[in-house]
């Protein structure tokens, strides 16, 4: 399992996702309005749409919020125009990091994300210097137990998914982009899914010692918490035992 998703299993644990509630559902609106501009507002032929307003459901985002932003998407509200970005660069450590973000002032979004990396002691670098290491993927995570992981990996493979990982109390499973609903259908028929995305995933990791990991996850939550930024990729990775002591 990829650092990313270590790190987002401890938000998880620590509620931090409910204190940033109020943020998180301005950036799952963004998310519908660009799916909604790009391919229009009828769910069964705009696939970005229908995962993003299940990605808005999965978080527990309120109906008549997810129906606003497709209409907001759709023209019938005033909205200033979004811009999708990709900034990338070498975070503490030396990690490879790629930002998506969705800004209406690309200038001031380029400064914010700078400005983080270098308190940080990291370099903002130039396009593509390192989202050759990342590739677009299905993410769908799970919940279990160490009796039915194995069950549910199999399933999943017998659906079409390339990959499964186990962890403590929870299942990855990785599919081709275009696969991603095909295989939650099938898995949800039994299982509870906590979230199901499409993600870019390192190819390759780095692992990182306790007291070098943290100062990397602080960086990253630093970034996710920018309100124009939708996303945050890296390749970290660390060990067990220092995932049990973020975990405390």
């Amino acid at each position: 399992m990829s650092g990313h998703s270590k790190w987002s299993q401890i938000k998880r644990q620590k509620g931090v996702a409910d204190a940033k509630r109020g943020q998180l559902f301005t950036k799952l609106a963004r998310e519908i309005i660009v799916a909604v501009r790009q391919g229009g507002a009828n769910l069964e032929s705009n696939f970005q749409l229908r995962l993003a307003v299940q990605k808005a459901r999965d978080n527990n985002m309120p109906l008549e919020n997810i129906e606003r932003a497709i209409k907001r998407g759709s023209g019938e509200a005033g909205e200033a125009v979004l811009i999708e970005m990709k900034l990338e660069g070498y975070g503490p450590s030396g990690i490879a990091v790629l930002v998506e973000a969705l800004t209406d002032n690309r200038n001031r979004t380029i400064q914010d994300v700078r400005r983080l990396f270098t308190r940080h002691g990291s370099n903002l670098g130039e396009s593509g210097c390192v989202s050759w290491l990342f590739e677009s993927r299905g993410v769908i995570t799970v919940e279990s137990n160490a009796s039915d992981a194995e069950e549910i990996a199999l399933r999943a493979i017998d659906a079409g998914a390339e990959d499964v990982k186990t962890e403590n109390g929870y299942v990855e499973i990785y599919t081709q982009p275009q696969d991603l609903e095909k295989v939650r259908k099938v898995i949800e028929e039994k299982e509870h899914v906590i979230s199901a995305e499409l993600s870019l995933t390192p190819q390759t990791t780095v692992l990182l010692e306790e007291n070098k990991a943290v100062q990397a996850l602080n960086f990253l939550d630093e970034l996710e918490g920018l309100d124009d930024v939708q996303h945050v990729f890296s390749n970290i990775d660390f060990s067990e035992a220092t995932l049990e002591k973020l975990r405390s």
